[in-house]
């Protein structure tokens, strides 16, 4: 069955409402209008959560509804509601054309059409039953204290949704997509005489919860919490101070995505409050350095096959060879900008408007063998994994704190230490970028990004990276 056959018997039939009917309430509320559309959701989600060894809580929802969207140069009218009805559509429609002056916009061009399908359309919530899901977190729980006797507190979730979106402009243009999305987590925390530490590791995709039950993957990330938690027990405190470092691949391109993938959406450097407006074409970052958003990699968490405006996701070229070569655009910031959409346009649930968001940022692999890398520093920290950061847009400035990291002394990994910190300036720190590795990594499926109180699925990646120079904040003294 067709993605718009599955939204059609969900959106249409359902709600007993009359595509033509619905389609000419499109034409009328977007007459006059630069651009706009109707978007139609259909969402369940799931949660499960287990800790020690008791379910804590497990959710199930179920939402509908729509999002009737009108622009008018910078201006955008927009009027939501989770009754899905003709009334309801004809009411929003008479409330977004009061930012219309006159009838005298021209309808900007419709997206291209796409085939191409970049995940299931199957239902991960229904494939499994509820007492197998908290069977699989009872034997994460009980192989984790297995593993070792240190082994405190076990923490683990599941959760799933799965999305059906239609998107109907005016002229009759329909586009659908539909979208599975999983999770799994496991958190840990060990203990040994008085001191504790913690641990997590979690995986997932645009894929359904089969492969979950594999043992090869849930043990796997009950080994990769536990690893790292016992890490952190034999930490240090971190030292303080500017010192070279190296960024581990996959999960640290986190830092790559806040302090320097937002700096790049289309809407921050139209208004010129990105540290990246007027920068087209010159150069951003050290040679060497590549930086993608591509929503078309088969099953990660962050593609899609058409963005929330019905443009198809695309892989786009951001930064090449350390020259500023593009931004993440959606049709509202790049009509303005003379440009076209990038396929960035994305939007939390139909109460959204949408706006430029990345999907997987990623920098490409270097040259470097990451022994090599490490090898190239006599004194300096090693990062591997990243937990909260915060990043000024304007002046790239950005705060991260490691939840892995070691020292490295005379080109060799040594002590791990806690309360490490990075500080920096994110265009700045790509311009230190010295040393790239060969060895190009995607997280494992676990990110969300937030902007403007919006919330999306996003993936990030890249390789083993050494940065000249960095703020390191610490806690030894």
């Amino acid at each position: 069955m067709s993605d718009l056959s599955i939204t059609d018997a969900l959106f249409f039939d359902r709600a007993e409402m009359d595509r033509d009917r619905v389609q000419s309430m499109v034409d009328g509320s977007l007459h006059g209008a630069d651009d706009g559309e109707l978007f139609l959701e259909y969402r369940q989600s799931e949660s499960l959560v287990l800790d020690d060894g008791r379910l804590r809580s497990a959710a199930f929802d179920t939402s509908r509804g729509f999002g009737l969207r009108a622009v008018s140069g910078e201006v955008t009218g927009y009027s939501h509601s989770s009754e899905l009805s003709e009334a309801s559509i004809k009411r929003a429609g008479g409330t977004v054309r009061a930012v219309l002056s006159g009838d005298g916009g021209t309808q900007d061009d419709a997206p291209a059409g796409t085939n191409r399908l970049l995940y299931s359309d199957d239902n991960p919530l229904g494939q499994v039953e509820f007492a197998e899901k908290v069977g699989l977190l009872r034997e994460i729980d009980t192989y984790a204290r297995a593993k070792d006797e240190r082994v405190r507190q076990v923490m683990a979730s599941v959760s799933g949704e799965w999305q059906a979106v239609q998107i109907i402009r005016a002229g009759g243009l329909r586009v659908a997509d539909v979208r599975p999305l999983v999770r799994i987590n496991v958190s840990l925390v060990v203990g040994q005489g008085d001191r504790m530490e913690s641990g997590s590791h979690g995986t997932g995709g645009r894929i359904t919860y089969d492969g979950f039950f594999d043992p090869a993957t849930w043990k796997g990330a009950v080994d990769e919490a536990l690893r790292q938690a016992l890490v952190n027990l034999e930490s240090v405190p971190a030292p303080a101070g500017e010192l070279p470092v190296v960024l581990g691949p996959g999960w640290p391109g986190i830092l790559l995505h806040e302090a320097v993938g937002h700096g790049l959406e289309g809407d921050f450097n139209r208004k010129k409050t990105s540290a990246f407006a007027g920068l087209m074409g010159q150069r951003v970052a050290s040679p060497g350095v590549t930086v993608i958003d591509d929503g078309t990699i088969a099953d990660r968490r962050g593609s899609l096959t058409v963005d929330d405006e019905g443009t198809p996701s695309q892989r786009n070229v951001l930064i090449e060879d350390g020259i500023l070569t593009g931004y993440m655009q959606d049709r509202m910031n790049a009509r303005l900008m003379g440009g076209r959409s990038t396929g960035n346009g994305r939007r939390q649930s139909y109460a959204h408007a949408p706006m430029p968001r990345m999907t997987n940022t990623y920098m490409l692999a270097g040259s470097h063998d990451p022994e090599e890398i490490i090898k190239s520093v006599d004194r300096g920290l090693y990062a591997v994994s990243f937990g909260g950061g915060q990043v000024d847009i304007t002046s790239g400035k950005f705060v991260f704190s490691c939840t892995e990291a070691y020292m490295i002394e005379n080109g060799k990994i040594a002590a791990p230490v806690k309360g490490a910190t990075l500080i920096g300036n994110g265009p700045d720190a790509l311009t230190r970028v010295s040393m790239i590795g060969t060895d190009m990594q995607l997280d494992p499926g676990i990110g969300t990004c937030g902007k403007e109180g919006q919330g999306v699925p996003v993936g990030v990646g890249q390789p083993t990276l050494k940065l000249d120079s960095l703020t390191v904040g610490g806690t030894a003294v």
